[in-house]
């Protein structure tokens, strides 16, 4: 059975909305997990828009399965995440304008930007996956600069308009997912996920690891952690 990684970001987009101290990230990820959530994600950024360094640092101390660290490829991040110690580092890009992230980083184009930030990250003991999107030119990119983890960038294929274009980004991403499974690395899927389009993923017995977070988060407000975990985890069997 896949894996799933609960991204509470959007917890700490409430708290952040009203600048106190509710609803806290920390406090639902220990609900998630008891949930029945194997993972939690985190993005901090640069902008600070959401989570924040505290708490990063109190997650790394309660978190009882894997803190997976979602960040930009910058030496602030890089620094930062030395300094913490996550389980998984996630590097994606980032640009202030966007609502969330909008793409997969481009390897190709940097390939020795991040050939060098993986080389820290692992001499760190930090095992690193990169966020890319659905090519397979892209996935044999990350295998070249010793990526551990591929996450394939599922936002496209959530948001299709047409059936036709659905089944488009669903066989892009299952090719990327049968070559990264021949080259031996690990494989998660996410953003825009949710319990109506999980199910045609989950065709795709090589991926390890679903990472999803807006869809559990506002399901979460309606019925609580415990079954918006529990509902997702059931669909992924």
């Amino acid at each position: 059975m896949a894996k799933l990684g609960i991204n509470v970001d959007h917890v700490a987009t409430l708290r952040q909305a009203r600048g106190g101290n509710e609803p806290d990230p920390v406090t639902a990820a220990a609900l998630a997990e008891l949930g029945g959530a194997d993972g939690i994600v985190i993005h901090l950024r640069e902008d600070r828009r959401h989570i924040q360094e505290r708490d990063l640092r109190l997650l790394k101390a309660m978190v009882k399965t894997k803190l997976n660290m979602e960040m930009a490829a910058t030496d602030e991040m890089v620094h930062i995440a030395m300094d913490v110690q996550p389980d998984l580092v996630t590097l994606v890009p980032e640009q202030r304008a966007e609502l969330t992230t909008e793409n997969g980083v481009d390897v190709i184009g940097h390939k020795h930007d991040f050939e060098k930030i993986i080389k820290t990250l692992h001499g760190s003991g930090i095992s690193v996956s990169l966020f890319i999107d659905p090519s397979l030119d892209q996935v044999k990119a990350a295998h070249k600069v010793d990526a551990d983890t591929v996450e394939i960038h599922t936002g496209p294929f959530a948001n299709a308009q047409n059936p036709e274009f659905e089944r488009t980004e669903l066989d892009a991403i299952a090719n990327c997912v049968r070559l990264a499974y021949k080259l031996h690395l690990g494989i998660s899927v996410g953003h825009g996920l949710n319990y109506h389009n999980v199910t045609m993923l989950t065709q795709l017995t090589e991926i390890e690891e679903y990472n999803i977070g807006h869809s559990i988060i506002a399901r979460a407000i309606l019925v609580g952690f415990d079954r918006a975990v529990g509902e997702m985890k059931t669909l992924l069997v």
